[in-house]
């Protein structure tokens, strides 16, 4: 999961060295939260016109999860 984030964060972004991922431990539901970490300059690609790309990324996120049997939230740092 964790893999497929900074793929699709690296096709985006100008600068793809500076793209990290963390990862929280899960809560008490199960819900594991991905920290996407990206330069200052490629925040405006990464969350898009009135945050549309970010939705979708959190959606393709969320899609691959349920797939796995996983709860998972995207957030964008």
């Amino acid at each position: 999961m964790e893999e497929l984030l900074v793929t699709i964060a690296r096709g985006l972004v100008k600068c793809p060295d500076q793209v990290t991922v963390s990862v929280d431990e899960p809560d008490l539901d199960g819900t594991i939260v991905y920290h996407l970490h990206v330069a200052a300059d490629d925040m405006g690609r990464v969350i898009g016109k009135q945050g549309r790309i970010a939705k979708e990324i959190r959606t393709l996120m969320r899609s691959v999860a349920n797939r796995n049997g996983q709860k998972i939230m995207v957030e964008i740092d």
